[in-house]
């Protein structure tokens, strides 16, 4: 069954996954680039291809979306599958994007929408006004990642806005199925909020619960943004996109001192701000 990491774009969705993938397939909890392939995201063009599905339009794929899950599922008889999307829970032209019979729970990461503008700008080479317009709007995000071939990589993902994103990942919570983590708060205090995220997986998956303080230890040391800032430096992200001149755009470029509510300009804030009024209070980020 599939537990899903879910996130509006830019939210801290890879940093979890790094934490996730260090603890539960290393042997040792060192960070390794190879370990994040353990966790896939959903859509994609080739999973879905692996399968059979005609990816010639979107549509298809849409239509697709609950037969390719149960297909995964079948594939991992008794396991549990994580996979990261940055989809809302909508339905698109009718469409389910997944339903409990192919899905174990949700651990949704969100972040404040005054920090995710800057790098959601940076990422994909849009400006502040065309990234606030995305993020107040029910929008789609097509994007190609580094090692794409001939555009095979080519992801469409039905994001929605900022806030019917956020909510719309609630529906899980009424099941006791949904685990919100803020992306601040997993970065002030990793240990002691892996520790939960990993105790609310074993639940789902109603398995015995012990953590191994090694592998834990290394997990954290082997994944703050200044080890994976560097490990970029080295060798290189596979989910770094490139610009239009085909250079690769740095992926760990803003950590979290260097983007701070405060630190954006007034009309972007205010209009955030009014937008996203309830939830940001709801989120304690005003």
């Amino acid at each position: 069954m599939i537990i899903w990491l879910a996130s509006y774009p830019k939210s801290g969705n890879t940093y979890l996954r790094s934490l996730l993938s260090s603890y539960l397939f290393t042997e040792d909890g060192n960070f390794q680039l190879s370990s994040l392939k353990q966790i896939k995201q959903f859509p994609s063009v080739s999973l879905f291809k692996k399968f059979g599905v005609d990816t010639s339009n979107d549509l298809e794929l849409v239509k697709n979306y609950m037969n390719v899950q149960n297909k995964i599922n079948l594939e991992n008889k008794n396991k549990i599958r994580f996979m990261k999307t940055h989809s809302g829970f909508h339905d698109i032209n009718g469409y389910k994007f997944t339903d409990l019979s192919n899905s174990l729970g949700v651990i949704y990461v969100v972040r404040d929408p005054r920090t995710i503008i800057k790098s959601f700008a940076n990422h994909h080479q849009l400006s502040l006004e065309d990234t606030l317009d995305k993020m107040l709007n029910f929008s789609t995000l097509t994007e190609a990642t580094i090692h794409s071939k001939n555009n095979d990589e080519r992801r469409i993902t039905h994001m929605g806005s900022w806030a019917s994103n956020y909510n719309s990942w609630k529906e899980f919570k009424k099941l006791k199925k949904y685990f919100l983590i803020k992306y601040e708060d997993l970065v002030s205090d990793p240990e002691k909020n892996l520790i939960k995220i990993l105790s609310f997986i074993h639940t789902l998956g109603k398995l015995d619960f012990k953590i191994d303080n090694l592998k834990l230890k290394n997990t954290l040391n082997s994944t703050t943004f200044n080890e994976m800032q560097k490990l970029e430096t080295e060798q290189g992200f596979p989910e770094a996109v490139k610009d239009k001149e085909g250079n690769n755009i740095t992926f760990f470029k803003y950590g979290p001192k260097e983007n701070k509510p405060d630190q954006l300009a007034k009309n972007f804030k205010d209009k955030i701000e009014r937008e996203f009024k309830n939830e940001l209070k709801e989120l304690s980020y005003i």
